[in-house]
């Protein structure tokens, strides 16, 4: 029976799985070991509706408390600077493969090909720099929501909800790992302490000290799919610049640049390969798109997961269980998946997880990433914004790696729904609408049995209208915070 658990590792990943064992299971002994000499990684993030579910719903996060120390923006989606369109919005609205009006037979996507401005009202709010609606009230709060935060601020709220629940925090560090038949046995801290317990919970990042370099666990690389392997990461401080209610994603001669829009702060991130640009032209090319970009530093990274993550009495998660690029805002998303998935098997087995919980664990662990694998192999097969020797690659030799299925079907009938959901499992939490926005936006075609009519595109136009005039007369992101942080305001 599992009495203690102990969490390596101090961050988002840390925290987060500590303090959701500790919540949804009092009994436990909850340990954070974390090593001062590490830090937290001082940069911008962003999140998608998963991660507002996991803290909102599932751990019953008070909104008030979380923005007053967390301090984060508002996210409606992502801005893609991308293939062949000026841009397109990818929203947490409703999807292109779902009927936006009664009176039309069709998905939206099937009136959307050629314009896909204002198609939903949060696609609307996107491009008119918006996030609620205004009343009397104050902002009309909907449910298409995720966030931007400074990663700093995001643990700092993490270790006081964690610490506030009965969550202890050693500041130490792992001088050596003891292990015997049944994975690690201890604990041996440079302090000279020495910390064992039933469960261990890897959250020691890229490093993955415990599942990664002492269990040798395999790392499956998804090289051959996801061609970037480093990002120069920088920003500047926010002057006059309205908060944009996305990410964005640019496209860049050898990957693609982030833009995260925190408070005080743009953060800004060139993605790319280095087989085909080196730091320095890196840097160069981020500098010269951003000129007001302050001090840079240089991320390496291996895209790929480890085979299993739960092996013995270990169970890893975040960046020690694997890693993507950014692209879609991935990292936390899986984070909390991953956390509830190993808090609601060890409630169900009462602290007494079976060999058939943790061979599902491990099921679920690996269809996650290869959902998100395919998911991003997508935008790289078919953005078609530049041409350069990155780009031309990608298109040539990226490995769909499953999502072939799903583009053959968007190819065949386009964004029609009803099969959709038959090609992906339920783990894939992009969904079919995800794929349908994705290869729409970058204009991919798809086969029409027949045109709309004008009647119905009619009915599109004033359809589009309405949700654009509604975002108009909306909230932006700076009034929409300054009223959530106001004494007066209620969350509900």
């Amino acid at each position: 029976m599992i009495k203690k658990i102990i969490v390596l590792g101090g961050g988002s990943a840390g925290f987060i799985a500590a303090l959701t064992l500790k919540s949804k299971i009092p009994a436990l002994d909850v340990l954070v070991i974390r090593s001062k000499d590490i830090g937290i990684i001082g940069v911008g993030e962003g999140s998608t509706y998963a991660l507002t579910s996991f803290l909102h719903e599932y751990l019953r996060v008070n909104e008030k408390k979380f923005f007053s120390i967390a301090r984060p923006t508002f996210k409606l989606g992502l801005r893609f600077i991308w293939g062949p369109r000026p841009h397109f919005n990818y929203s947490f609205g409703p999807s292109v493969d779902q009927r936006l009006d009664p009176a039309l037979p069709h998905a939206a996507g099937f009136y959307a090909e050629e314009d896909m401005e204002c198609i939903d009202p949060i696609s609307a709010m996107m491009t008119y720099d918006r996030v609620f609606e205004r009343t009397v009230a104050g902002p009309r709060i909907h449910r298409s929501l995720a966030y931007h935060f400074e990663n700093e601020k995001f643990v700092r709220y993490l270790e006081g909800y964690a610490t506030g629940v009965g969550v202890r925090v050693l500041d130490d560090t792992v001088g050596e790992v003891r292990q015997d038949e049944n994975g690690i046995s201890a604990l041996v801290l440079k302090s000279g302490r020495i910390e064992s317990a039933e469960l261990y919970v890897d959250c020691s990042g890229f490093g993955s000290l415990l599942l990664g370099k002492a269990l040798n666990e395999p790392l499956i690389g998804y090289d051959r799919s996801l061609f970037c392997d480093r990002a120069v990461v920088g920003g500047w401080e926010r002057a006059d610049e309205v908060i944009k209610p996305y990410t964005t994603c640019e496209t860049m001669n050898s990957g693609w640049c982030w833009q995260i829009e925190l408070e005080q702060r743009i953060n800004r991130g060139y993605v790319y390969s280095s087989n085909f640009i080196s730091d320095d032209e890196a840097e160069k090319e981020f500098r010269s798109a951003n000129p007001k970009v302050g001090p840079t530093r240089v991320v390496r990274f291996i895209s790929g997961r480890y085979q299993r993550n739960w092996v013995k009495n270990v169970i890893a998660l975040g960046n020690a269980a694997g890693f993507v690029e950014p692209l879609e805002a991935t990292a936390l998303s899986i984070m909390a998946l991953q956390t509830r998935d190993l808090t609601q098997t060890l409630i169900e087995s009462d602290l007494c997880p079976r060999p058939s919980q943790i061979a599902c664990n491990n099921r679920a662990h690996a269809w996650k990433w290869e959902g998100i694998r395919k998911f991003l192999a997508v935008h790289y097969k078919f953005n078609t914004r530049l041409e350069t020797p990155f780009w031309s690659a990608c298109r040539n030799d990226t490995d769909l790696a499953g999502a072939e299925e799903v583009v053959e079907y968007y190819r065949e009938n386009g964004p029609a729904p009803y099969w959709g959901p038959t090609l992906l499992d339920l783990n894939d939490h992009n969904g079919f609408g995800g794929y349908a926005a994705l290869l729409l936006g970058q204009k991919v075609p798809f086969h029409r049995s027949r045109q709309p009519t004008d009647a119905e595109r009619k009915i599109w136009e004033s359809r589009k209208k309405i949700n654009a005039e509604t975002a108009v007369r909306s909230m932006t992101v700076k009034e929409a915070l300054d009223v959530v942080h106001s004494n007066r305001w209620e969350w509900r």
